[in-house]
């Protein structure tokens, strides 16, 4: 069995990354992988960058990383240098399963994103069926994404579909056993899970 800690849009806030890697830590994860979004909204990206560097999660770029990059001066520090180094996608064969992760949808998006749920966490049956459709290009076992600030778990086209949530927002984070593909998740920050959380929606922020 292998275990992958799953994470995703920490958005520079540092504790609940923290407490999710000491709950990977005692579960004894093999890997850890964070869906991107590390950057945005928070102040405390380099810290967060840092620390999940030094647990050699494996990280995909998102969309606020590349917002970040647009300033050029922002560009030439190690923090810029690090996330240019950043890939939009990873991908693996692990226990026989094919894995693919990306900050919003495949093959290399990293807005618009993967909504399953309305704004009360229940599951939305239109969007399930569109992407149903949609993800019926791509041919992996397990595909990992962000971005939306959802929490689920579902299997659409005959792949399993994870966003284990924002570390900061949905207070959430998972772990992924394989071949199984069972899953384990956490509440982190003393909160219960938001399944669906919007306020960036709302504010029009991406």
């Amino acid at each position: 069995m292998y275990r992958i800690g799953l994470i995703s849009d920490p958005h520079a806030c540092l504790q609940p990354v923290e407490q999710a890697l000491q709950i990977f830590g005692q579960q004894g994860v093999d890997a850890t992988w964070c869906a991107g979004d590390i950057a945005g909204y928070g102040t405390e990206m380099a810290e967060t960058l840092s620390l999940l560097q030094q647990h050699d999660c494996q990280l995909v770029s998102g969309n606020h990383e590349l917002e970040y990059l647009q300033n050029p001066a922002q560009v030439e520090t190690g923090i810029g240098q690090v996330l240019q180094s950043l890939p939009r996608h990873y991908q693996a064969e692990i226990e026989g399963k094919s894995i693919y992760m990306v900050h919003a949808a495949p093959p290399d998006d990293v807005n618009g994103g993967i909504r399953l749920l309305d704004k009360q966490g229940r599951r939305d049956e239109s969007a399930f069926k569109a992407w149903q459709r949609e993800l019926s290009r791509f041919d992996y076992d397990v595909l990992v994404v962000g971005h939306t600030h959802q929490v689920f778990a579902e299997t659409l086209a005959g792949m399993l579909v994870i966003n284990p949530g924002s570390s900061r927002y949905n207070h959430s984070c998972a772990i992924l056993s394989l071949p199984s593909g069972e899953l384990e998740w956490f509440a982190l920050s003393g909160e219960a899970i938001i399944k669906s959380w919007h306020w960036g929606m709302e504010l029009g922020a991406k």
